[in-house]
């Protein structure tokens, strides 16, 4: 019996070390495994982390060009009294014979209104007998219409409308028939 007991012990300690060879190569396969689905996660947290980063980028160029494009807005709006004014005062000139006081004025007015137009001001184009939009006019007053063909639509532009780029910085205001 010592023969088979030896042989059994033989067959015993084989496959214990059967079973060890494989208890050990699985904990180095989790191991790596292990190992990979952590590279894994990390890649995904640096990709998600630079996306979020070019965002960010884009996002903050975007808002330095719309500063810039903008930043000019309130000396814009303190100027546009000054426009106004120049137009009144080329209306009541051209109505006396001072044909040199008006060259003066209207040299000064082109040379202000082309500075403002430089930096992006334009006048939004209204004239008597275009349809009223809230959306692009401010309404001062509603009269009675001259004519059935102008209800609804603009009698007379009280105040211009400009706009610095594609924003709107004073509406026009105009007066509607009824």
């Amino acid at each position: 019996m010592s023969k088979e007991e030896n042989q059994k012990d033989i067959e015993v300690e084989n496959i214990e070390e059967q079973v060890e060879e494989q208890v050990v190569e699985n904990q180095e396969v989790s191991v790596e495994e292990d190992l990979q689905a952590k590279l894994k996660e990390e890649k995904d947290k640096f990709l998600r982390l630079f996306a979020e980063f070019e965002n960010y980028k884009k996002r903050t160029s975007k808002e330095r060009i719309d500063l810039f494009k903008t930043a000019n807005k309130d000396v814009m709006v303190a100027l546009l009294p000054v426009l106004d004014d120049f137009d009144r005062a080329y209306s009541e000139i051209s109505k006396t014979k001072e044909k040199d006081l008006l060259k003066g004025v209207e040299l000064i007015s082109n040379k202000l209104k082309n500075l403002l137009q430089s930096k992006g001001l334009e006048l939004v184009e209204v004239e008597v007998g275009d349809t009223f939009n809230a959306d692009h006019h401010e309404a001062i007053t509603q009269i009675p219409s001259p004519t059935p063909d102008l209800k609804g639509k603009i009698i007379d532009v009280i105040e211009k409308g400009y706009k610095l780029g594609e924003t709107v910085i004073r509406f026009p205001k105009v007066v509607i028939g009824q």
